[in-house]
């Protein structure tokens, strides 16, 4: 899960610079391991990204270095590659034209593209980065279309050139994605997977040059437009690619595959999105307003002589289910537990001890009071039971607006291996006795759906969902139990990940430890920029240059 932004301004005197930094700022919630934006100053490229929260990676000598009135904006946590400053985005490709990608979501079929790539194609991959992958393949097909489009002598039909080449994309690219190209002195190119697993948004608004000219938004959530300024205009479809003219002005959609089927990932909307946002014409605040209504009824024909006294939501996302649970139960609704707003979402840290330090630093109770969103790996809940009964609960009772989660995700979201789920094959009494509560109960899934689609906008009423972490049901077809997932094991368990990080194993030294120190590498990211002025505040370099870059995705 990433949050990207991609802004086009009619005016080339404006600068998108300051709104990509407010639009990402919005985003933080969909990722805090990296933040990087790229912009586009009359055909020359300014990138800057760095591991780190969006305030802390971007500093004023940045902000003034990235002109331009194009640009693109991302904030990431890694569910494919590493931690590494190289794959923050946005990515870049030099040839043809300069190509910046911000991409969200995940590629099941990675490895078969990364062969294609490097072996037929001979392009070079320099990260284990799904995103580097998509990058090269869209260059590459632009290549080819260009060329067949361009043989009589002409210029290339741009157009039919750009959709030509998402074609190309979505006939080879597997999962669940999201993303803006950026195409240098060309345009800006949104486009969404068959399935519209992953979210994309599109907005516009007059321009500074008068109301006949407009400036142009895409962003993973709603929110982002509405802080920006910006009219949100809809969703970007399953399939469907928006192109934004930086010549003309002009916006060109078209469907970019022959049998699209939209099945939004549902899990959106129970944790990931802001509950201000709206998304496939759904508001995420009445999609978990219902939900809290529906859990309550489930309450009250399971537990109909329950003893419940007070309903506390574990903060922040699951404050709106809470609150209309309350409401159905008839039970006061407290906050019970305070959150530190500066500690990240414990779900998306790395490493189980990493996650178990940080709920205590996360969460706190108020010791005289005493529902959440979703229960992945129990290490949360585990912990903010025993919190409660510190501060003095008799009896604490854990509700889950979602369904159990029994199987990982495979389209963007680090929902981990079977064997660290807490719901592994385990029953609800036995999920209670883990997590060391009285009992628990859990949403139902045909319940969730419906909470969502019956707030569908009039005429856009959503059937169908990605529901895979919680029926096992993939929408691309991947069946638990063949070699894909046997690779993701071993790429996303927790022992896996914290070899990549570097972390020592009891016992065991690094691989890389050596008598001599190792070579400063500016925290993961190697240096690209032509101008060796120091900051004033950091110490660290500008912003890169990207224009004499080889033709590869740079970190």
């Amino acid at each position: 899960m990433c949050g990207i932004v991609g802004l086009l301004l009619a005016n080339e005197s404006d600068n998108v610079n300051q709104m990509l930094f407010d639009g990402l700022t919005v985003l933080q919630h969909r990722g805090q391991d990296a933040a990087g934006i790229v912009t586009s100053e009359r055909g020359r490229l300014h990138l800057r990204k760095d591991n780190g929260l969006v305030k802390d990676v971007f500093r004023t000598h940045h902000m003034i270095e990235l002109r331009g009135n194009v640009g693109l904006g991302h904030v990431r946590y890694p569910t494919a590659g590493s931690s590494s400053c190289a794959e923050a985005q946005p990515l870049y490709t030099n040839y043809p034209y300069g190509i910046c990608l911000a991409h969200n979501g995940n590629l099941t079929n990675t490895e078969e593209l990364g062969k294609h790539v490097q072996g037929s194609l001979q392009r070079h991959v320099n990260t284990d980065s799904d995103s580097e992958i998509l990058l090269n393949i869209f260059a590459e097909h632009m290549t080819h279309q260009a060329h067949k489009n361009g043989e009589s002598g002409k210029d290339p039909d741009m157009i039919n050139t750009v959709f030509a080449a998402i074609e190309g994309v979505m006939s080879r690219c597997e999962g669940g994605y999201a993303g803006v190209y950026l195409i240098n002195g060309v345009g800006l190119v949104g486009f969404r997977d068959p399935h519209g697993i992953r979210p994309l948004v599109f907005g516009s608004r007059d321009s500074s040059l008068g109301s006949n000219k407009k400036d142009h938004v895409f962003s993973s959530e709603s929110v982002a437009i509405d802080t920006l300024g910006f009219n949100l205009i809809r969703d970007v479809k399953a399939g469907e690619a928006i192109f934004i003219d930086m010549k003309s002005g002009e916006c060109h959609t078209r469907m970019c595959h022959k049998n699209p089927m939209s099945a939004p990932c549902i899990f959106e909307y129970v944790y990931f999105a802001r509950p201000d946002s709206i998304m496939d014409g759904v508001s995420v605040y009445e999609s978990r307003l219902t939900m809290g209504s529906k859990l309550a009824d489930k309450i009250k024909k399971k537990f109909p002589k329950h003893d419940i006294d007070v309903v506390i939501p574990i903060p922040d996302t699951s404050r709106t289910s809470a609150l209309q649970a309350a409401y159905t139960l008839g039970r006061p609704f407290r906050e019970g537990f305070i959150k530190n707003r500066y500690i990240a979402r414990t779900f998306i840290m790395p490493g189980q001890e990493t996650r178990k330090k940080s709920v205590r630093l996360k969460l706190n109770t108020i010791k005289s009071e005493f529902a959440d969103d979703s229960v992945v790996r129990g290490t949360t809940a585990r912990e903010i039971v025993q919190m409660a009964r510190d501060a003095g609960a008799l009896k604490v009772y854990f509700t889950s607006a979602a369904p159990p989660i029994r199987y990982p995700n495979i389209y963007g979201i680090d929902i981990p291996t079977r064997e660290e789920l807490v719901a592994y094959n385990r029953d609800e009494e036995e999920i209670a006795k883990q997590i060391g509560s009285d009992w628990i109960i859990y949403q139902d899934l045909e319940d969730l759906e419906d909470s969502i689609s019956s707030n569908s906008a009039p005429g856009h009423q959503l059937t169908k969902f990605d529901t895979s972490c919680f029926s096992g049901t993939y929408v691309t077809g991947q069946t638990i139990g063949d070699g894909y997932f046997t690779r993701l094991h071993e790429l996303r368990n927790d022992t896996a990940q914290s070899s990549r990080r570097g972390e020592e194993t009891p016992g065991k030294k690094r691989k890389h430890e050596a008598d001599t120190p190792a070579t400063p590498s500016h925290n993961g990211c190697e240096s690209m920029s032509n101008d060796k002025r120091a900051s004033e505040d950091d110490g660290h370099e500008g912003c890169e240059a990207l224009n004499n870059q080889a033709n590869e995705a740079v970190a």
